[in-house]
């Protein structure tokens, strides 16, 4: 089960936009492949969110053919790392940490630290 999720809230913890709160748009895994083996395996240092409104890039795009759409400057959310994000608990309203529990059926669910109250169940 995954800390962080799609349409949870978070907080930035690090970097220039440290404070400002969104909600993760997309969670990317992190995987290498290994070059020698032919085989791919989990890497958590790629691990990366994309939070609505944090780090705001601008591309500049050529008109290619009739393929792209959007030509010109566009802004868009870069991904930031896992790392540098805290969830927000929905009930005290805080960045914190979570913990994991399990139901007796086997069920597993996030609990916020700070305050005991469970997030997704």
């Amino acid at each position: 089960m995954q800390r962080i999720k799609k349409g949870d809230i978070v907080q930035v913890i690090a970097g220039n936009d440290k404070g400002v709160q969104g909600e993760v748009l997309e969670v990317k895994k992190g995987w290498q492949v290994s070059r020698k083996r032919q085989r791919v395996r989990r890497d958590p240092n790629r691990d990366r969110v994309v939070v609505s409104g944090v780090r705001l890039v601008k591309k500049h795009q050529r008109p290619v053919s009739q393929t792209r759409t959007q030509t010109g400057i566009i802004e868009f959310e870069a991904p930031i790392h896992i790392s540098n994000v805290m969830l927000v608990c929905p009930n005290c309203k805080e960045a914190t940490r979570i913990r994991f529990e399990v139901e007796p059926d086997g069920k597993k669910y996030r609990v916020c630290k700070r305050c005991g109250a469970p997030i997704d169940k």
